[in-house]
């Protein structure tokens, strides 16, 4: 084995590690991997003996490469966060894929992280969610580790509203379950039922004009969510249950086509929060599972 492919054997072992940082850091399952790819280019291009150790210089780099293609977003308008639907990540429903994932982010945290500044972003994600210290992320943003502190202190100030999911699966998947049942059925009552009073309906199609497949739609309280749950009667036989970023949520497939992910936030039982991605251009590019 030569020193390049040594080298490769290397940055894989790093890799699973650097996608999650990623993917925490942009909410985009394809821009991680971007990320992740041009961390790896820039490693091929460096003397290996000046880097002391691997994992921390891959980070930082991935990082950098995350915090400028945050602040380089433009096209997305601040009136819109409110309807944005991060990528989800499909897996299929598997039990030791449930275990593998129990460290994984649920899209209504990951909708709260969008709406941090990418410096307070990094801050959070890196020292709350992967342990690194104050000092290392100063030197990442650019900051003192002072400054880095408050960066992931009023992040997490913000973050400390996001819903968050009972953590009985099983008891999630019974109730995605059900509510794809009653949607089935047009059943407007256990529809009802399942819903908190106070749930959030978030459905980002892309655009929030009147054509098209889908409109993009912030809906708020469980009979105006329950209304709009019936509204997608006609896609329901084509829904079926999917593990999305971890957890019990659904997708829907017609004739081999991924026309939508709604993920399914529950606290005590009753859903708080629906994500639904269904802007078809960001969907062709994530793989359906088996």
């Amino acid at each position: 084995m030569d020193d390049f492919d040594q080298l490769a054997g290397q940055f894989e072992q790093h890799r699973t590690q650097l996608r999650s940082v990623a993917y925490r850091m942009l909410g985009s399952v394809s821009e991680a991997e971007d990320a992740v790819q041009e961390a790896w280019l820039r490693l091929s291009r460096s003397d290996p003996g000046e880097i002391q150790n691997l994992g921390g210089w891959l980070t930082t780099v991935v990082s950098r490469v995350c915090l400028d293609q945050l602040r380089s977003r433009k096209t997305r308008r601040e009136d819109s966060l409110d309807v944005f639907v991060p990528d989800p990540i499909l897996s299929p429903l598997d039990p030791a894929e449930e275990a593998a994932q129990a460290d994984a982010v649920g899209l209504a945290m990951m909708v709260v992280l969008d709406k941090l500044s990418p410096a307070e972003r990094l801050a959070f994600v890196l020292h709350d969610m992967f342990g690194l210290s104050f000092d290392e992320v100063a030197e990442i943003v650019g900051k003192t580790p002072a400054a880095a502190r408050q960066l992931a202190s009023r992040a997490r100030r913000r973050v400390q509203g996001a819903p968050i999911t009972d953590s009985d699966v099983t008891r999630q998947r019974e109730v995605v379950d059900a509510f794809l049942a009653a949607s089935r059925s047009g059943d407007f009552e256990a529809l009802l039922s399942l819903l908190d009073p106070d749930v959030v309906l978030r459905a980002d199609a892309g655009t929030t004009e009147s054509h098209g497949p889908a409109v993009s739609k912030l809906v708020r309280g469980a009979l105006a969510v329950v209304e709009q749950a019936l509204t997608f009667t006609r896609l329901a036989p084509h829904t079926r249950p999917a593990l999305i970023n971890g957890y019990p949520g659904a997708m829907t497939v017609v004739n081999g086509t991924l026309m939508g992910v709604m993920d399914l936030t529950l606290h005590n039982g009753k859903i708080t929060e629906i994500n639904i991605l269904a802007d078809l251009p960001r969907l062709e590019s994530l793989p359906i599972p088996a």
